[in-house]
C-alpha cells in the first residue's frame, strides 16, 4: 500500500457534514506531504483509529488515556506504515489486548482532526485520524496496557458513553444508527 491507497478511500468515502472540511484538509495534507504518515512530521501526521465492537455489536470499547487524561476510541500512529487499516487493527490489538479482530467492511467509519497538546518532549501537532468500523470475533478478555488508565465497554445506550467529545460521540451516533 501507499498513500495513493489512503487518497482513493479518501475520495470514495461519503463524510457527515462535520467531517466535510476534515475530507478536503486530509487530502491537500496527504498531497503535500510524503512523510504524511512518519510521526516525525513537525506539524502532523496521519494516525489510525477503530471503533471497536464486541462479536455481536452490541457493545464497543473506548480507552481513557493515560497521557491525554481522556476518553478516546483505540488507534495510534502509522510510524511510517501507510496500510491505514492495517494499523487500525494492529493498534486496537495493542491496546485492547485482544488478537481476534477484523474490519467489518474495509471502508473508512470517520475521520477527524484535532490538535494533540504539548507534553513530555513532543510539540503542539495535528493527528489527521482515519478510523474504521472494527469486530472482535472471539469470546478474549480485554488487556488494559501501559497507555490507558481504564478499557470500557459500553452499549448503545448514550448515558454510557463516558465523554462528550463530539468526535467520540459522532462514531457513537453512527454506530447506533447502523442496523
Amino acid at each position: 500500500m501507499n498513500k495513493y491507497n489512503l487518497v482513493k478511500m479518501l475520495q470514495e468515502y461519503i463524510p457527515s457534514d462535520e467531517e466535510l472540511l476534515f475530507k478536503d484538509q486530509l487530502l491537500s495534507f496527504i498531497e503535500q506531504n510524503d512523510d504524511c504518515f512518519e510521526r516525525s512530521l513537525d506539524e502532523g501526521h496521519i494516525t489510525a483509529s477503530a471503533w471497536l465492537t464486541n462479536k455481536d455489536n452490541t457493545k464497543a470499547l473506548l480507552m481513557h488515556h493515560l497521557k491525554l487524561d481522556r476518553w478516546f476510541q483505540l488507534g495510534g500512529h502509522c510510524d511510517g506504515d501507510p496500510d491505514i487499516l492495517g494499523v487500525a487493527i494492529k493498534e486496537a490489538q495493542e491496546e485492547s489486548g485482544i488478537e481476534n479482530i477484523t474490519s467489518v467492511n474495509n471502508k473508512i467509519f470517520d475521520i477527524d482532526i484535532h490538535l494533540i497538546p504539548a507534553h513530555n518532549n513532543l510539540k503542539e501537532h495535528y493527528h489527521y485520524d482515519v478510523r474504521f468500523l472494527l469486530q472482535v470475533t472471539s469470546d478474549e478478555s480485554i488487556v488494559q496496557n501501559h497507555e490507558s488508565k481504564e478499557l470500557r465497554w459500553i452499549s448503545k445506550d448514550k448515558k454510557e458513553l463516558p465523554t462528550d467529545n463530539p468526535s467520540v460521540v459522532r462514531m457513537f451516533n453512527k454506530w447506533v444508527a447502523i442496523k
